[in-house]
C-alpha cells in the first residue's frame, strides 16, 4: 500500500494521480475484507464449527403473522447462505394455515456452516404494522431457529430401534418438490427424549428415513453435550420459549426501524439489508462475544 501511495504521489498528471489513488483505495478495501474474513475464521475453532448444519424454523406466538415472519426469516437465511456460497436443501416443510411457514427444516452445506449459523440459534422477534390486520394495528410476532451440527459418522451416537416411533405421511407444501403422491415422508420420534425429526426431501421413504436418522443423531449429540454441561436450557442455545422475553434479536419496523441483538448489543437501522441477508456483523459480534467468554 505504501509503495502504491508513493507511486500515486509521484505522478505529475492529475488524471493519472486520481487513477493511481483509486487503485490504492480498491486495494485497501480488498485487504480490509480479507482481514475481516481471517479474523472471523480465527473465531471458528469449536469442535464442530467446521461441520455442515441442520436448521429448523418454527413459527411461534402471533398466529398468521408469525407464520409470515418465519417465511421472511427463511428467505433471509437463504440470502445469507447464497452470499456465503452455502448450499441450502429443504428437508421438511409445513406450510401455515393461511400464509407463510409453520415450520421448515433445511440443511446448510459449506465451510464452517455450523460455526456461523449457530450464532442465529434462538427466538427472533418482529414488530410491525400487520398486513393481515384490517385496522392496521402494530403486531409482535415470534419465530425460533434451532441449529445443530451435522455430526455425520465422525461421532457415534447409539440409537435403539425400540426407542423409535416411525410415522409416514405424504409430503406437504406449495407444490413441486414438496408434494408426492405416496406416503414417502418420514417422521421419527425418539421416545426417551421426545425429540422429533422429519424429512420429505426424497421420493424414497428409505432415503427420507436415512436422512431423518442423520438429523436425529445430530440432535441427540447436541443433547448429550448439554447434559455434560448440566444445562438443559442450552439445548438450542438461548432459545427458551417462543414468546415474550426470550428473544435473542428484535427486528422493529414500526414506529422506527431497528435490528438489535440482545446478546451482543450489535444493532443497525438498515432493517431491509438485514432481511436481505446482511447478517455478517451480528454473527461476527456473537463469535467475538463467545470467544471472550472462554
Amino acid at each position: 500500500m505504501a509503495v502504491l501511495i508513493e507511486l500515486a504521489e509521484s505522478e505529475s498528471d492529475e488524471a493519472h494521480r486520481r487513477e493511481a489513488a483509486g487503485e490504492v483505495e480498491a486495494a485497501l478495501g480488498r485487504a480490509e475484507r480479507l482481514r475481516g474474513a481471517l479474523e472471523t475464521q480465527c473465531l471458528l475453532g469449536g469442535e464442530l464449527d467446521g461441520h455442515d448444519a441442520f436448521l429448523t424454523l418454527h413459527a411461534g406466538a402471533g398466529g398468521t403473522d408469525s407464520c409470515d415472519w418465519a417465511d421472511m426469516l427463511f428467505r433471509m437465511y437463504r440470502r445469507y447462505c447464497q452470499e456465503q456460497d452455502y448450499a441450502v436443501e429443504v428437508l421438511d416443510y409445513q406450510p401455515g394455515d393461511e400464509v407463510g411457514i409453520r415450520s421448515v427444516t433445511f440443511a446448510v452445506t459449506g465451510p464452517s456452516a455450523y460455526g456461523r449459523m449457530k450464532a442465529e440459534r434462538g427466538v427472533h422477534r418482529l414488530v410491525r404494522i400487520s398486513p393481515f390486520d384490517a385496522n392496521k394495528r402494530r403486531h409482535t410476532s415470534f419465530a425460533a431457529l434451532d441449529v445443530v451440527a451435522d455430526v455425520g459418522d465422525d461421532i457415534e451416537v447409539e440409537i435403539s430401534e425400540d426407542d423409535l416411533r416411525v410415522d409416514t405421511y405424504r409430503s406437504s407444501g406449495k407444490g413441486g418438490q414438496h408434494v408426492n403422491t405416496t406416503d414417502s415422508a418420514v417422521r421419527l420420534t425418539h421416545l426417551p427424549t421426545g425429540i422429533q425429526v422429519a424429512c420429505q426431501a426424497e421420493r424414497s421413504q428409505h432415503k427420507n428415513r436415512s436422512r431423518a436418522m442423520k438429523m436425529l443423531r445430530a440432535r441427540l449429540y447436541e443433547l448429550m453435550q448439554d447434559q455434560k454441561r448440566r444445562d438443559m436450557e442450552k439445548m438450542y442455545g438461548e432459545k427458551g420459549e417462543i414468546a415474550w422475553g426470550s428473544q435473542i434479536r428484535s427486528y422493529v419496523l414500526q414506529p422506527y426501524t431497528l435490528v438489535k441483538d440482545h446478546r451482543t448489543g450489535c444493532e443497525t437501522s438498515n432493517v431491509n439489508a438485514v432481511l436481505d441477508g446482511a447478517l455478517a456483523p451480528f454473527i461476527e459480534a456473537y463469535l467475538r462475544r463467545t470467544a471472550e467468554k472462554k
